[in-house]
C-alpha cells in the first residue's frame, strides 16, 4: 500500500508551486522566468506524484521528458499535447533568458492541464 502523506504531499507541492504561478506578474520586480519555474515545479511534482501512486519508482531529476517516458512504460496513455511541457525543463536549469507574457501564458495553462491530469489519474 502506497504512503498516502507522500502521495498527497507531491500534490500538495505541486498546486502550491502551481498557485505561486498563477499569481502571476502583479509587480515589475517579478520575472516570467520564475513563474515559468513554477509551472515546471508543478509539472515536475504533479507527474511524479502519479509515478508514485503506481509504484513507478523514478530518477530524482528535473527531466519531464524523462518523466513521461517512464509513465508510457508503465502503459499511462499521455496526451500528446503534454510533450510541449519537455520544454519547460530548462527553467528548473535556471535559464537566463528573458521570458514573454505569451510563453508563460502557454506554460501555465499546460502546467493546469498535466496538474489536473495526474490528480485525476492518480490512485490515493
Amino acid at each position: 500500500m502506497k504512503d498516502k502523506e507522500i502521495l498527497n504531499d507531491w500534490f500538495k507541492r505541486a498546486k502550491s508551486n502551481l498557485l505561486r504561478a498563477k499569481s502571476g506578474r502583479n509587480s515589475d520586480e517579478i520575472l516570467y522566468e520564475d513563474l515559468c519555474l513554477d509551472c515546471q515545479q508543478a509539472i515536475e511534482k504533479s507527474l511524479k506524484g502519479l509515478l508514485f501512486s503506481i509504484d513507478i519508482d523514478f530518477p530524482w531529476t528535473h527531466s519531464i521528458a524523462r518523466l513521461l517516458e517512464l509513465l508510457k512504460e508503465a502503459g499511462i496513455i499521455v496526451p500528446e499535447e503534454f510533450n510541449k511541457a519537455v520544454d519547460l525543463t530548462v527553467y528548473a536549469q535556471g535559464t537566463q533568458e528573458p521570458v514573454t507574457e505569451e510563453e508563460y501564458k502557454e506554460a501555465l495553462m499546460l502546467a493546469e492541464e498535466i496538474y489536473f491530469w495526474a490528480r485525476e489519474k492518480a490512485y490515493f
